[in-house]
């Protein structure tokens, strides 16, 4: 095996020893001239006459060698004032304290670990690896280094090991070699490394991405494109643990030449899982329906989750395709030991010839067990591929044999925002490369078998069963370094993109949610913040989230300690808004039947937050709700706009469920507690932050108009159902542009949460002067709504442009910054909400009555992205406001 790879591929000689050696490459003849300014000089000449093939227009684009200047730092409590810190103190007593019990004790992962937060690593490009079957990042200089295959748990390091290298023969002899990546580790040193970075480009529109490289002084450039199965309203295909690698090489030189590209990998990522030994590799061939691949399975079966890594090519008539196990060959390494595989791919090109070479990535692990190592779950795509363990080489041979398809269906979905010249270019690199985190949430979709679900809540829950039987259970982190499931109260900014895109797993989310909802854990604790004894989980409440990956989620729910959220005011409120736009864009009466019992029982719940009885709900003096360290007191403009907005949608659900008694009590609070909302919030510019006496009770918060944005979003909100005065609204709006987003960092860097009437940023609590990016988009769709195009674009603008351009965050969007130094939690959920955008000039471009022109249950359509270019005014969108649309019997989604 391996002396037919030398016989047949001499590039490649010398991949051979057992101390991770893939050979010698010789020297890089064509490095960059060491002056920086000449290497700009030339890179401007080489790349704006090769831009590689078929890349498209719009996306996030950017030169190998470019580097951030700005270097920020995670926050810490350095960054807290000494007033905060003092108002702290006792949380920061027992955070200690579990923390030393979690880790050194239970030798646990705290669900945020406040003392080792991740540091900024300006290197992520588009994962691969579809929905719930875990993820492998392929940064933009071409490193293998963000891995997420044990549920949830994410590994941030680079396997110097995994590359592609390319080899160019002409007349039999080698004129180049090079592993087409940047590094110069102080390992493998007999490889070719240190590709200059001048001669390459990378360009991220996700699902997809491509890098460019020319070769210097050979006229020949590569393109690889990357390919993943994300796929708007298919169940099967999305949940595929695969990418795929598609290479066109173009010869513009007047002399034919071989190429040949080999992709190698490390068998595990070479940290102490990988120690136990046990490791090893065999090679496969697989030919089905006139396609045949080849490659290398690479075995990990090491507990608690064996899996198999599959690397293969495509053979052709015109390729040829080798495979080689190397540092190690049979049999299973021993402890400590490490062995990798390549695959190689070549083929001859003939003058200003251009020809294409395929590969496919794909891992296998069927069944995973969680960090309590209880229940054995299996993944999604078991379901069309089996449960044995075996299925890594149909995966890639089915990757190989499709993407061609996959890659239709996403242009259809794509093009129709892409080709929009009213849109700015920077929203379609936006709309799309943020989904990433729909696949890279160490998100789970897993089956659930028929015998294993829950029939306590049959009677109420009738479509719970078929639910969770036909489109599986799915949960998302809600960040990589907050690991908690389906945090519920940031899901009600992020749902949008699940919503319009995947619709049946966010119903089956909310079927997960009311089962949660319903049941309760009446395990005492004590909670960080207050230091409180209190149950984990009550019933008829919302829980926070439902479980930590390195516990038992779905079991064991609410991982969050810090608060005990029984009490808090948002999460209710948020269950019954998303369960009435769920229902409102998708038609689903079933779904809205099932869940009306629900919706009364929460809303119960949250009744007793109205003390006065006046119809408006109050806040307890302590963050109790999403901002979570952020003290409200009384009736607030963020928790009463929320109240105010799910009373609304109980009047609308009454109506569709019959129940006329339940609609005239919910008719009644509603008129109360509008007028002691504007009675007690409206200050003729915007309304209050809370209705303390507090100072602090003035600020300008940028999120005060949450309750309008749902009430919008579900059809609601003017006319007939209006609930805050639409002068009221659109003034507020137009105050937070002017105060919280032009005023605050010359109106570059989005909306900060907290602003002072006298423009300057809040600092009475650690979140107040942070821009917190999901909001931020949640903003500029309420403003869209409310025909404030322009404002909208330029407020989440300054989020694109800061965290994607300047900060160097692609593929890592973060919950927060601040203006200056500091970022906090990077890859979360809520950036998603860039889909309430897109929802939003949805409706506001279709008639009353009409579906969405967009989003399609067969076509999919979506949106796209460019950088580097100036945004575009929104000059072809409708700026009248437009009536709500009639529900009839069908939803938004059933456009096509």
């Amino acid at each position: 095996m391996e002396e037919h790879l030398r016989t047949t591929t001499p590039e490649f000689r010398g991949i051979k020893d057992t101390k991770g050696d893939l050979g010698a490459f010789g020297t890089d003849k064509f490095c960059c001239p060491k002056d920086g300014r000449a290497k700009e000089v030339e890179t401007q000449k080489t790349l704006g006459t090769t831009m590689g093939h078929q890349v498209p227009q719009f996306g996030w684009r950017i030169c190998l060698a470019h580097e951030f200047p700005e270097k920020r730092k995670p926050f810490n409590t350095n960054n807290v004032s000494i007033s905060n810190k003092m108002k702290h103190l006792g949380m920061g007593f027992r955070y200690l304290k579990w923390w030393y019990q979690k880790t050194q004790v239970e030798k646990k992962i705290p669900f945020i670990d406040m003392l080792n937060f991740l540091p900024l690593r300006q290197i992520y490009g588009c994962p691969l690896g579809g929905i719930g079957g875990g993820t492998i990042t392929r940064g933009w200089r071409g490193q293998f280094c963000r891995w997420q295959l044990n549920p949830g748990i994410y590994q941030h390091q680079t396997v110097i090991a995994d590359q592609f290298t390319v080899c160019l023969r002409r007349g039999g002899q080698t004129v180049y070699q090079q592993v087409l990546s940047l590094e110069r580790p102080s390992v493998l040193r007999s490889w070719n490394w240190g590709l200059c970075g001048f001669f390459a480009f990378y360009h991220a529109l996700y699902p997809r991405a491509w890098t460019v490289y020319q070769l210097p002084g050979q006229q020949v450039t590569l393109t690889c494109r990357q390919i993943t199965p994300i796929l708007p309203h298919d169940y099967q295909d999305s949940s595929l643990p695969v990418g795929v690698f598609v290479w066109d090489v173009e010869n513009n030189s007047d002399e034919d030449l071989d190429i040949s590209i080999m992709f190698s990998m490390r068998n595990g990522l070479g940290g102490g899982h990988d120690s136990p030994g046990g490791l090893w590799n065999e090679p496969f061939c697989l030919e089905h329906d006139g396609e045949t691949v080849q490659g290398l399975l690479l075995h990990h079966p090491n507990p608690p989750n064996p899996y198999t890594m599959a690397l293969a090519a495509r053979l052709t008539a015109n390729t040829t395709v080798t495979h080689i196990t190397v540092w190690q060959d049979f049999p299973p390494t021993q402890k400590g030991q490490g062995i990798g595989g390549a695959v190689c791919a070549g083929t001859h090109l003939p003058r200003r010839g251009r020809c294409q070479l395929e590969f496919a990535l794909a891992w296998d692990m069927p069944k995973i067990l969680f960090g309590a190592r209880g229940q054995a779950h299996y993944r999604r795509y078991t379901r069309f591929f089996g449960q044995e363990g075996n299925a890594a080489p149909a995966l890639c041979h089915y990757a190989l044999s499709q993407y061609r398809s996959w890659e239709e269906r996403i242009e259809a979905w794509q093009n129709p925002v892409l080709e929009d010249r009213s849109l700015p270019a920077w929203y379609k690199s936006a709309l799309f490369n943020e989904l990433y985190f729909l696949a890279d949430g160490g998100t789970m979709w897993v089956e659930v078998p028929a015998e294993t679900t829950t029939e306590e809540f049959g009677g109420i829950l009738n479509q719970l069963q078929p639910t969770l039987q036909e489109y599986g259970r799915f949960a998302y982190l809600e960040g990589q370094e907050y690991r908690m499931y389906n945090t519920y109260d940031v899901h009600f900014y992020a749902s949008f993109a699940l919503i319009m895109l995947w619709p049946k797993l966010e119903l089956s989310l909310q079927y997960d949610m009311a089962v949660a909802t319903l049941s309760e854990d009446l395990t005492r604790r004590k909670y960080l913040m207050s230091g409180v004894m209190a149950p984990v989980k009550k019933k008829n409440v919302i829980p926070h989230d439902v479980g930590d990956p390195d516990d038992e989620p779905w079991l064991r729910i609410n991982a969050y300690l810090i608060h005990d959220t029984a009490d808090w005011k948002d999460l209710n409120l948020k269950f019954v808004l998303q369960i009435y736009r769920d229902f409102y864009l998708t038609g689903n009466e079933s779904f809205l039947r099932d869940m009306w019992p629900v919706c009364q029982a929460v809303m119960e719940s949250e009744m007793k937050f109205d003390k006065d009885q006046d119809g408006l709900i109050e806040n307890g003096g302590y963050p109790d709700q999403t901002y979570d360290g952020w003290i409200t007191t009384g009736p607030s403009a963020y928790c009463g706009g929320l109240w105010l907005a799910a009373v609304a949608v109980m009047v609308q659900m009454a109506t569709v469920c019959g129940t006329q008694d339940i609609q005239e009590k919910f008719l009644s609070i509603l008129s109360r507690g509008r007028e002691a909302y504007e009675r007690l919030l409206w200050n003729g510019r915007y309304y209050n932050y809370d209705s303390s006496t507090q100072p602090q009770s003035r600020i300008i918060m940028s999120d005060q108009c949450a309750g309008q944005w749902f009430l919008r979003a579900c059809g609601l909100g003017e006319g007939d159902t209006e609930v805050f005065p639409t002068p009221h609204v659109i003034r507020a709006l137009q105050t937070i542009f002017e105060v919280n987003v032009q005023g605050f960092a010359g109106g570059a860097m989005g909306a900060v949460n907290g602003m002072q009437p006298d423009g300057i940023p809040d600092t009475s609590s650690v979140q107040s002067d942070e821009v917190w990016v999901g909001v931020v988009y949640g903003l500029a769709a309420t403003m869209i709504q409310e025909g404030l195009i322009q404002e909208g674009f330029r407020t989440a603008e300054g989020c694109y442009r800061t965290v994607w351009e300047r900060l160097g965050m692609a593929f890592q969007t973060p919950e927060a910054y601040c203006q200056h130094r500091v970022f906090r939690s990077l890859a979360y959920m809520r950036p998603l909400s860039i889909w309430a955008m897109q929802l939003a000039l949805q409706q506001r471009g279709r008639a009353p009555g009409q579906g969405m022109g967009l989003i399609g249950q067969k076509s999919g359509k979506s949106t796209g992205a460019t950088a580097g270019q100036k945004s575009a005014p929104a000059a072809g969108l409708n700026t009248k406001p437009k009536g709500r649309a009639d529900l009839g019997q069908k939803g938004l989604l059933d456009a096509i």
